[in-house]
């Protein structure tokens, strides 16, 4: 998990990593996958040159254990400020991102707010419980907010 141009925000505790920003103009050849074996979200950057092939193939139906809900935001356009925050909802820093910028967003909380209007793609895993999937709190330390 060596990418020196993604850049990786670890919580103050030095093991939570609060997101992993992928920038727009991120380029490795080949595949290099950005989170760890154990992340329960696989999150890789694939870069092939002109006529590579990737072999068809199925993914075999396979049972796996969730614990939390992880988030990848995909910028398709637009320009926003992401606020990372610890588990106990205490903020920690800010970064802008803008179109093309993907984020991993594998633990802690978060918030957005639109710079300029932006298209935004979200994944991540289901099903999809309904509200009570998420606790929501008003940030009462962040500089950007008053």
């Amino acid at each position: 998990m060596t990418n020196p141009d993604v850049e990786r925000v670890v919580d103050t505790d030095g093991h939570s990593v609060l997101a992993l920003i992928i920038p727009s103009n991120h380029r490795n050849p080949g595949i290099r996958f950005i989170t760890d074996h154990e992340s329960e979200h696989q999150l890789g950057v694939l870069c092939w040159d002109k006529g590579h092939i990737v072999e068809a193939h199925v993914h075999n139906p396979l049972s796996r254990s969730v614990k939390s809900t992880q988030e990848v935001l995909f910028v398709r356009s637009g320009h926003l400020r992401l606020d990372l925050y610890s588990e106990n909802g205490e903020y920690r820093c800010s970064r802008e991102l803008s179109t093309g910028d993907v984020v991993f967003l594998p633990s802690g909380g978060h918030g957005l707010e639109m710079l300029e209007a932006s298209e935004i793609i979200e994944v991540k895993q289901g099903p999809y419980i309904d509200e009570s999937e998420k606790t929501r709190f008003l940030p009462l330390d962040n500089p950007h907010l008053s």
